[in-house]
Order: C-alpha cells, then structure tokens, then sequence
C-alpha cells in the first residue's frame, strides 16, 4: 500500500464517517478501503478509528492525524496537478461512461483527436443506456444529457443540444404535415420514455410556452430507436438532434416546428467529488467542450 493511498483513504472514510461511503467517494471496494485503512494503522502503530457494526468515529489519535493529512493531501494533489501541466506529454488511463448512440458516433469522433494528439493517454470507453454510477463503478468521467439525478456528482455542461420534432417523407404525405404543434394531438406520436415528461411536448408560440399532450403506439428508452420507427413512417418522433440529424441529411427525415422549439438538452462531463482532476482530464474536458460545439 502506498502511503498517500491510505492517508487518502483515512481522510475519506473520516470525512464520511463511513467505510462504505468513504471507498464510494474514491472509487473504490468497500473491503479495500478497510485493507488500506487497517494497513496505515499498522504502520503508524496506532488506532486512528473506532469502528462499529453502525458507525465509524474517530479516536483522539485519529482526530489529530485527520487534521494533519489532510492540508498534506491537498498540497499533494497541487502538487501532483502543477507537474502534469508543465509536462509536454500527457499520460494515464482515462476511464469514461457515455451512452451508447452518441458515444459509439459523436464522443468517438471527438475523441479521435484527442488521442492523436496525445498517444500517451489510454481511454477505456464503456457505453451503456442504463444508468451507470460513476463512483461504485470507478469512472474517472461519464458524459451525460439531461438533467442529473445524482446530486453528490460534479458537471461540467459541455454544449446545449436542440430537440427536434421529425417525421419521414412519406409519413407526412400519407398524413399531412402539421402547421402547428397543437396538432399533433391527432398524429402518431413516438414517444421517447427518458422522463416523466415524455408524452408532453412544450412548444415556443407567440413569445409563451405551450404544452401539447401527445400519445401513440411506440414507445422506447433510445432516440435512435424513435429516430428508426419515425424514418421507417410510423409517426412523428421528438429526439435530440445528434440522432436525428444523419436521417435528415439523407432525407430519410424532415424537421418540423423549426421556429417553435423551446427546449434543449444539455450535455454533461460528469465526475465525482473531491477527486483532484489531472491534467489528462481536465485536457480532454475542454477538448470535448471545444470539439462537440
């Protein structure tokens, strides 16, 4: 065990008051943080915590070695920060969560050159349409549309992503082409089940919001499967425009409501708190904020 590792893993556990909550907080097992915890004790020759079946408190040792280690864990990553930005290479595994239809296309892309232009720097790309908790998990980062559900988790918001209603040419010459959102209360609408807003659509009229109720026969947790069934003639679907956007420049899918979309979803660069970000990471961050916008 490596000393700053159990200093770090101490300061966690006591910040925490928790073994469980502490090795979440890292990123790493339960059962590691005890191993490096009781490691630690045994060097130092002292018990720096009680611990019970319920709680993990401090011992006076305890107290007085947290408030010590923790500045020196500080000035360690400040440290550990300032050599990495003046290094002229990057280096290190990036582990990233992102999911699967924009991940596998435009997070791909992005990430092309960022590997070109720093060899030195391995990514691990794990994507996923289920939630994925970046902590228990032990993700360095994960991207993210919509709003977070995970409060303890920092975000960074990387770019503002429209939502665009669309159908394909022959859905809308089989059915008409609706001129105004309230419409759609008489089409097959698609629906996207991300949210509880999901068969309610806000539209922008007139300088106000409006709000049209919407219903139909397919139903699916992925865009691109929305954008598939809308391409394919079933109805008119509501996704964002990542997914839609090769349909539409094939001609596979038209917009509708242009001048009336009011909504966006943003995307994130999600990581936990109080990890010191590296170099490696906060490089790529804004690579991502400058590629993808």
């Amino acid at each position: 065990m490596d000393t700053i590792d159990g200093m770090r893993t101490f300061a966690a556990v006591a910040a925490e008051e928790s073994f469980t909550a502490g090795a979440r907080r890292l990123g790493i097992s339960t059962k590691l943080a005890s191993k490096y915890v009781r490691q630690l004790e045994e060097r130092l020759g002292a018990q720096l915590l009680h611990r019970t079946t319920r709680s993990v408190t401090l011992t006076d040792t305890g107290r007085a070695y947290f408030t010590r280690c923790q500045p020196l864990l500080d000035q360690f990553d400040e440290l550990e920060g300032l050599v990495q930005d003046k290094q002229s290479e990057l280096a290190g595994l990036i582990r990233i969560t992102a999911p699967t239809g924009f991940g596998s296309t435009h997070l791909v892309e992005a990430l092309r050159p960022f590997q070109l232009e720093n060899p030195r720097v391995e990514i691990e790309l794990n994507l996923s349409d289920h939630h994925v908790s970046v902590i228990e998990q032990g993700f360095d980062l994960a991207i993210r549309f919509g709003a977070l559900s995970d409060s303890v988790l920092v975000a960074r918001k990387i770019l503002d992503m429209r939502i665009v209603c669309v159908a394909s040419p022959e859905y809308l010459a089989e059915h008409g082409r609706p001129q105004d959102p309230a419409a759609l209360a008489t089409h097959n609408c698609l629906l996207q089940a991300t949210g509880d807003s999901s068969d309610h659509w806000v539209f922008r009229k007139e300088g106000r919001d409006v709000t049209v109720a919407v219903g139909g026969n397919f139903r699916a947790n992925s865009p691109m499967a929305v954008a598939r069934m809308a391409a394919g003639g079933l109805g008119i679907g509501r996704i964002p425009l990542y997914t839609a956007q090769p349909l539409i420049d094939t001609g596979q899918l038209q917009a509708l409501f242009e001048d009336a979309e009011v909504e966006s979803i943003g995307l994130y660069a999600v990581y936990p708190p109080g990890r010191h970000l590296t170099a490696r990471i906060r490089t790529l961050i804004e690579h991502l904020r400058t590629e993808l916008t």
